[in-house]
């Protein structure tokens, strides 16, 4: 009888493919998956340190599962990913009954480990050595983790993956834990990236998304040869089967024109830049460690509206950043003003033990101001996203089907599942009509989110769809009927 794995994944979307990852190497092993921790033998939470919130709430789920292990003290209990490595033997001592703590560079160790705990080796410990621990090479690594396995059930459709092309951080801004919990900043070699790449595309994935801390930092150097990020663009673009190529995130002083080039002239790269910018402060970058001005970011904008002017840009804010006065906060919604991002993603300042910004700076913006900022700027943001969205009505998109949108999916009794992008908010489309056919979500080449009503058979194609209605995250649409001569050429057909 197949042994029965249950996982469940916070955070990023470096955690989503990492979790891909571990379950293709179990699957190996002999595992299925399952959706509840109850049949399962072993139990996995893919953690993230970004928030405490995040961090709290594997300690709660670890709490639910003290009465099961107890029960059945054969069940495997594991936590894995970015919190063990932060908080390390904590996770024993906060939940004794955890049988192993893997950091993001052993994975690959995973299947070892939960054969070792099952053969009755005691609780396991792996994870990477501290960025002071050692040699840059010797941290570099004991962080390097590539594994090649894949498993389309976990991916977010069969036809979209992630493919990691860096790890690591050696920005340091004060505010981030990654840099601790990832280590060095490390760069792929290009061959191994289009070979995942080749074999992804063979397994029918039209959508690949490309993955580094900061992405477009991303260069590979052996002897006197040097690729960089918009190299690795141009030979992934050439790859038959691939039809979208996306990449996130990006970093604004690495947003260089050659970047910009192969956006504007490469058809298969998507339109659509997420470049955080953090705050509109001067002052709260140089506290951030951000290693930009507000001007450097609006010349960075002027290039990108310059070189590749429908592109849609996206970015993050963090409010309420120790220090942060009234005037640094109104500098930031002044920025917003100017920009128009097409999204952004507004995140209250929280203290992450390990940093540089908790050990400098106290956290003494008040909750409710954080909270009061966190809500205007998020009301603002929507206001201006759904100003823009208006200018698409009327207009045909083409949209990579996804499959059924939320409401369709909870109209149908089932569960609902996160959209394939996990990093937009939800669409605000109404129920599916009662109808042969089925409320479908897909994404622009923008990465704008759209509904429109189709059928099960044009989930995984590129679709062009009119446009007839939108709201701050969602475009609403229906699909263009062709006509080809005397006969009417439907593509719902």
């Amino acid at each position: 009888m197949p042994k029965k794995l249950y996982i469940e994944t916070v955070g990023c979307q470096m955690n989503v493919l990492d979790s891909e990852l571990v379950v293709a190497a179990l699957r190996k092993r002999g595992y299925e998956l399952t959706d509840n921790t109850r049949d399962a033998d072993t139990v996995l939470l893919n953690t993230c340190s970004v928030r405490e919130h995040a961090e709290e709430k594997i300690y709660s789920a670890l709490g639910r599962l003290k009465l099961a292990k107890q029960a059945h003290p054969e069940k495997i209990i594991g936590v894995i990913g970015c919190m063990a490595q932060n908080h390390k033997r904590k996770v024993f001592s906060r939940a004794p009954y955890v049988d192993l703590v893997v950091g993001p560079g052993q994975l690959h160790q995973v299947p070892d480990l939960v054969e070792k705990v099952a053969a009755g080796a005691g609780p396991q410990l792996e994870v990477s050595l501290d960025r002071k621990a050692g040699s840059r090479d010797a941290v570099e690594r004991s962080h390097e983790s590539f594994d090649p396995l894949r498993d389309p059930s976990m991916r977010p459709t069969p036809f979209q993956a992630y493919v990691r092309i860096q790890i690591g951080c050696d920005k340091f801004c004060t505010y981030c834990i990654v840099p601790s919990v990832r280590g060095p900043e490390q760069s792929r070699p290009p061959e191994h990236i289009l070979a995942e790449a080749r074999q992804l595309a063979g397994e029918g994935c039209r959508e690949i998304t490309l993955l580094g801390q900061t992405v477009n930092s991303y260069r590979y150097r052996t002897g006197e040869q040097s690729t960089r990020f918009s190299d690795l663009l141009t030979q992934l673009h050439d790859i038959d089967g691939l039809d979208r190529i996306k990449f996130v995130t990006n970093y604004p002083k690495d947003m260089t024109d050659d970047v910009l080039a192969a956006v504007r002239d490469l058809p298969k790269i998507s339109k659509y830049l997420h470049v955080p910018v953090q705050s509109g402060s001067n002052r709260m970058l140089a506290r951030m460690k951000r290693g930009y001005t507000v001007e450097d970011y609006r010349e960075m904008y002027a290039r990108v509206r310059e070189w590749v002017p429908a592109a849609a840009v996206t970015s993050d804010f963090i409010v309420g950043f120790s220090g942060e006065t009234d005037e640094d906060y109104e500098q930031t919604v002044e920025l917003v003003r100017e920009c128009r991002f097409k999204n952004s993603f507004i995140f209250k300042y929280s203290v992450r033990p390990g940093t540089k910004g908790a050990e400098l700076y106290a956290d003494d913006v008040p909750e409710e101001v954080k909270r009061r900022r966190n809500n205007h700027l998020l009301a603002l943001q929507n206001e201006i996203s759904e100003e823009d969205n208006q200018a698409f009505l009327g207009q045909d998109v083409e949209v990579l089907v996804e499959g059924p949108s939320k409401s369709a999916t909870r109209a149908a009794g089932a569960a609902a599942s996160d959209e394939a992008g996990h990093d937009a908010p939800p669409e605000d489309a109404p129920p599916a009509a009662d109808a042969p056919q089925l409320q479908l979500v897909g994404r622009t080449m923008c990465d704008r989110i759209v509904v429109f009503t189709g059928n099960r058979r044009q989930i995984g194609q590129i679709l062009p769809v009119t446009v007839f209605d939108a709201n701050a995250h969602t475009l609403f649409g229906e699909v263009v009927t062709q006509h080809v001569g005397p006969e009417v050429f439907s593509l719902q057909a």
